[in-house]
């Protein structure tokens, strides 16, 4: 007996989701995919905490002693902002990185330092080269809006929450 001649519905088609790194035809893969994914920005952000361990002006800005906590979340939050999980909001909600960094004084001087870090980190992993200067124009901008201080003022480390 068929479907009709029972009086049951027949099942909807659904199309079966790509299998592998198969795209459906037209859709251009995420900045995080071209970038290169998880294993790119768990070793960026890997390698950037290496080199604030040996930047005491920097290290001091954190306020946990292992910057293990701070390397997860500055990993979910580039993969997020750049297409990939949103692991980031589901735990922490809206990145809000002004605000989150206001109880730390970033000055340029302090800015720098960050840069010269992720620099060397960015620089550590293979990457088609428009991905990574797309990579760094975002970086450099970010850090410059961070900025909340400037030389001369009181730039103790407030240690007032966690980054990012």
């Amino acid at each position: 007996m068929s479907q009709q001649q029972s009086g049951a519905q027949p099942e909807p088609i659904v199309p079966l989701p790509p299998v592998g790194n198969e795209e459906p035809a037209g859709t251009e893969p995420t900045p995080y995919e071209r970038m290169g994914g998880a294993e790119t920005f768990r070793a960026i952000v890997h390698r950037f905490y290496q080199k604030v361990q040996e930047t005491p002006e920097l290290h001091a800005m954190y306020p946990e002693e292992d910057l293990g906590p701070a390397e997860e979340r500055l990993r979910m939050f580039l993969e997020q902002y750049w297409g990939g999980p949103t692991t980031y909001s589901e735990q922490r909600g809206h990145p809000r990185l002004r605000m989150r960094h206001v109880p730390y004084k970033v000055t340029p001087a302090q800015r720098d330092n960050w840069l010269e870090c992720m620099h060397d980190a960015v620089g550590s992993v293979e990457m088609d080269k428009a991905a990574r200067d797309e990579l760094w124009t975002y970086l450099v901008r970010a850090a410059d809006s961070m900025i909340n201080a400037f030389e001369g003022e009181d730039t103790t480390p407030g240690h007032g929450g966690n980054l990012l």
